[in-house]
């Protein structure tokens, strides 16, 4: 019995011991599960916590617990001081913070004692990613402490952001369009429209050509005799186009009825439906993006805006003759329209290429050598491509335009949290 006991027991640590080797056997294991492999975000430590979930800085008997707090206020410092576990007096303390973010900008802090805690003197502007250089006099002793609070930041090395498409690009000035979004359809251009009739009497003898058929002007589309003269004619097309309705068949007796419709469909019309709340900002010679529902896309300008409203929807049309030699716009098809009806320069834009959701803002993620970090956002108008950035960034700022969901990605893999 004692045999099998010792037995089971040596069996248990060669299995441990097994686990442990291969566990450290592995240098790309960051010791919480990632590989690295060229991506990497900055470690976290187990801090202490203080009694209100800040962070506690501690020599000797002394502690400060650093909290910033952002309930219903932008974010501010609120230090709690303690000696020998009891918290103290805010008056009997002296304090200050520097924040030296990743770019080189360095944030400073003066505090004034409010109720139980020392109150910062500015907010805390996001991200909270920034090396913090504490210091303190408590009863004519000095105090200081260093520590990295990184978040929202990874570092990828050169090569490996190349292979994964990753394209940054300077924020800077840019021309902002203020787009009206509308909605229509491709009609014919009535211009562009032949119907072709018979000039006398008679009886179909001959028919040339087909519906569907491209046509050029001139070409014989059929032949006719006459009922009075017996005599046979030729209907030749007036116009180039493609022959759109075919009414004739040989042996057949003409009559008013059009025989052929031939359409030029080399210029089409764009009706789009303007509403009454946006008639006002609309006008003859504006600028519009047009695109099918399949991604054909043309720019024209609108050259007519129709003098009455539809009854039913209370909508104009605004009318944009497009080329459409290629065929993209087929008559009675519906598209999109981005009417431009103003412009402006913003001092500073992105490209809405780059903007990622995280936790509650739109951000960018900047870059500065390997290191990519988030940059909250406050966004103003914008365009198709474009918006404006009226505060979070600073101009000259390199940030990724291509491909960002990779960066915010590995960050949330990363699990940085937003705790202080």
């Amino acid at each position: 019995m004692i045999k099998n006991i010792i037995y089971t027991l040596l069996v248990l640590l060669s299995a441990s011991a097994v686990v442990v080797w291969m566990f450290f056997a592995d240098p790309h294991v960051d010791g919480h599960g990632h590989d690295d492999h060229g991506h990497h975000a900055e470690p976290e430590e187990e801090t202490a916590k203080g009694p209100n979930g800040g962070r506690l800085l501690q020599q000797d008997n002394f502690a400060l617990e650093m909290k910033i707090f952002e309930k219903g206020v932008p974010p501010e410092f609120h230090i709690y001081s303690y000696s020998g576990g009891e918290i103290l007096d805010p008056k009997e303390v002296s304090l200050k913070i520097s924040l030296t973010r990743h770019d080189g900008q360095v944030d400073l802090f003066q505090f004034k004692p409010q109720r139980d805690y020392l109150r910062g003197d500015g907010e805390v502007v996001e991200p909270h990613s920034f090396e913090v250089l504490v210091n303190a006099d408590y009863q004519g002793k000095h105090y200081e402490w260093r520590y990295d609070n990184f978040e929202g930041r990874v570092q990828i090395e050169k090569d490996i952001a190349t292979e994964a498409g990753i394209i940054t690009e300077k924020a800077g000035p840019r021309r902002i369009k203020e787009i009206l979004h509308v909605t229509g359809r491709a009609q014919l251009d009535p211009n562009r429209l032949s119907q072709v009739r018979a000039r006398f009497p008679g009886v179909v003898k001959q028919v040339n050509r087909q519906l569907g058929e491209s046509i050029k002007k001139g070409d014989v589309l059929a032949e006719i005799q006459s009922n009075e003269s017996l005599q046979n004619y030729t209907i030749k097309a007036p116009i180039s186009g493609v022959i759109v309705l075919r009414n004739v068949q040989v042996g057949e007796a003409t009559g008013v009825a059009p025989l052929f419709t031939i359409a030029n469909l080399s210029k089409v019309w764009i009706e789009l439906d303007v509403f009454d709340k946006d008639i006002s900002r609309v006008k003859n010679g504006q600028v519009v993006d047009i695109e099918t529902l399949s991604g054909q896309s043309i720019e024209g300008t609108i050259s007519w805006l129709s003098p009455l409203a539809s009854h039913a929807s209370q909508s104009i049309q605004a009318r944009v003759v497009v080329d459409n030699k290629a065929l993209s716009f087929r008559p009675g098809q519906f598209v999109r329209g981005r009417i431009t009806v103003g412009q402006h320069t913003a001092p500073l834009a992105v490209r809405k290429s780059g903007i990622q959701g995280f936790r509650d803002f739109q951000v960018v993620f900047a870059r500065v050598n390997d290191i990519y970090e988030v940059r909250m956002l406050e966004l103003g108008r914008g365009d198709h491509d474009w918006v404006e950035v009226l505060s979070g960034l600073k101009p000259g700022t390199e940030y990724v335009t291509q491909n960002s969901y990779l960066i915010k990605a590995d960050i949330e893999k990363s699990g940085a949290s937003h705790d202080h």
